[in-house]
């Protein structure tokens, strides 16, 4: 299916235009991550209804309403531009009128991601380049934390990661690379089209 199949399938409106940006020179450009590297992610890559993921960054909600179709899982959406966030409320209320589900599993807030806190039940995050390194790494740093206070296994999940992220958690944390994930096509003409997922194991 194409883009227009998929927003249609789960009656939700996420395509992106380049006039869609940020007012901040710390958080880039609204673009949502393409369906057909989510479903190369998830080809390779396991979620479950027990799962809660956060998305940083989520504009629209996009993955939100595909993770949660697909796996039921609870699902978070971090967004700081308030124009995005009401467009994902106003997704979220299509999405509840054609799937009947708890209202409650899909969450959004808007804040920005370093202001966020992690819960204890939140066990996956997911970045598309969204922000400056200097942000990501208080967010990981707030990761860490609860990870401090509530002991569990942790993933990362990178795509089209910079290396300023990608040298941060393997040098200045614990989080160990598990997976790359390419995509066809894709990758063969840009070599950051891939998912990478680091993951903080649970201590014993």
């Amino acid at each position: 299916m194409n883009e227009k199949d998929y927003d249609e399938l789960l009656h939700i409106q996420t395509e992106g235009n380049k006039h869609e940006v940020n007012d901040s020179i710390y958080y880039h450009p609204y673009e949502p991550t393409p369906y057909i590297a989510l479903e190369c992610l998830f080809k390779e890559y396991e979620m479950s209804e027990q799962d809660s993921i956060v998305d940083f960054g989520c504009g629209k909600g996009r993955l939100i309403f595909y993770l949660h179709y697909l796996f039921h899982s609870r699902v978070t959406g971090i967004e700081m531009n308030e124009t995005f966030y009401r467009e994902a409320l106003e997704n979220k209320e299509r999405y509840l009128m054609k799937l009947k589900c708890d209202p409650r599993t899909i969450q959004f807030h808007c804040c920005k991601a370093e202001q966020y806190e992690i819960l204890p039940e939140e066990n996956k995050f997911y970045f598309f380049n969204p922000f400056s390194i200097q942000i990501f790494m208080r967010v990981v740093n707030n990761i860490l934390r609860s990870f401090e206070a509530v002991n569990r296994d942790m993933d990362i999940i990178l795509y089209y990661a910079s290396d300023e992220y990608r040298y941060f958690l393997e040098y200045q944390t614990s989080f160990e690379l598990i997976k790359e994930i390419e995509i066809p096509v894709l990758n063969e003409k840009n070599a950051f089209e891939r998912f990478l997922i680091y993951r903080l194991r649970k201590e014993w």
